[in-house]
């Protein structure tokens, strides 16, 4: 019965094999995990780097009393103007702001044409970003101070959008708002 049906198919049959290569051992002597590795063996990197002069290069991280009076392309760092991200689950709005707080230019997830659920996301608000930069470019807003506030999907791809559209961002700052004394919590589920 096997041979009427492989004589009814006749569609010929072609085996295939694989193909295994092997590559020859590189090093002929077995590595002993009991060794006893020498004093400075693995630690090269650790006489290259004086730590002392690298954390004097960080401390111009940190803003001082000075800080305000700094230079950024002639202008005083508390005169420069100020993009303030308002970052929710829901949405991305942009808020380009003068040093004293008067509005230049806003947009939002939802102007910039995304709809619903996708307003939240970071392709979104990195989208916004890139549109609000090129804005604020053309008005002759190059260097800015970057304020973010609020927890969201779009936070860190709000501040690369901007730097994508071509501002020179000379600071961030984290104003989201932090309660030390938060709502009560709802009581335990009777089971």
């Amino acid at each position: 019965m096997l041979s009427a049906i492989r004589s009814s198919i006749r569609a010929p049959f072609v085996s295939v094999g694989r193909l295994f290569h092997t590559t020859p051992a590189q090093s002929k002597e077995k590595f002993d995990h009991k060794r006893i590795p020498q004093d400075d063996e693995g630690v090269q990197g650790e006489k290259l780097i004086d730590l002392d002069s690298v954390l004097k290069a960080k401390q111009s991280l940190f803003p001082t009393a000075e800080s305000d009076d700094l230079l950024f392309d002639g202008t005083p760092y508390k005169q420069l103007p100020i993009c303030n991200i308002r970052v929710s689950h829901n949405n991305t709005i942009f808020t380009l702001t003068d040093s004293n707080g008067a509005v230049k230019v806003l947009k939002s997830c939802g102007m910039e044409g995304f709809k619903n659920t996708k307003k939240g996301t970071n392709i979104a608000a990195q989208t916004t970003a890139i549109s609000i930069a090129t804005k604020a470019i053309s008005r002759g807003i190059k260097t800015v101070r970057v304020k973010v506030r609020g927890l969201g999907p779009g936070r860190l791809a709000a501040v690369k959008g901007l730097q994508m559209g071509g501002l020179d961002i000379v600071s961030v700052t984290d104003s989201t708002p932090v309660s030390w004394n938060p709502p009560r919590p709802r009581k335990a589920r009777r089971l």
